[in-house]
């Protein structure tokens, strides 16, 4: 009896493993948001500030507006969303590679939305950012910040 009992004891703890592994990428996930809602309103912002205030060009206000949000992402999704304790040469490599693969595909997405569609200039930038969003989370959880 005493060998189904370690079994159930084991299953039971596999399970409760399993359990606080969700919650902890859930959580994560809910942070990712946060940060991300929070940084998509300061990249908007700047982008919007530079597209219309000082009359920059759509690709220079995407760039600004995309380097601004990428110090604060980082910031904010090392030590709050991530929790890293990865070296910090290795983290900022890594971060860099990822915000380069989600803001080509963002900015592939951006050009075509600009050259082929008659969207306004500033409805296509957000829409980019929905893109450059849901390739960056996969990226920065499965890579960057990777435990």
């Amino acid at each position: 009896m005493s060998g189904l009992h370690h079994h159930l004891q084991e299953y039971s703890v596999q399970r409760q493993h399993k359990a606080m592994k969700k919650n902890k990428s859930l959580i994560q996930f809910i942070k990712f948001g946060i940060v991300g809602v929070s940084n998509t309103f300061l990249t908007a912002g700047v982008i919007w500030v530079f597209l219309k205030g000082f009359h920059c060009s759509d690709y220079v206000s995407n760039l600004i507006g995309y380097i601004i949000g990428l110090i604060n992402s980082f910031i904010w999704n090392r030590k709050w969303t991530f929790e890293s304790k990865t070296k910090l040469s290795v983290t900022v490599f890594k971060f860099i590679v990822t915000f380069a693969i989600s803001y080509l595909f963002q900015l592939a997405n951006l050009y075509v939305l600009l050259h082929y569609t008659h969207i306004d200039p500033y409805l296509c930038q957000l829409m980019s950012i929905v893109v450059y969003t849901c390739i960056n989370f996969g990226l920065n959880k499965y890579y960057t910040f990777k435990n």
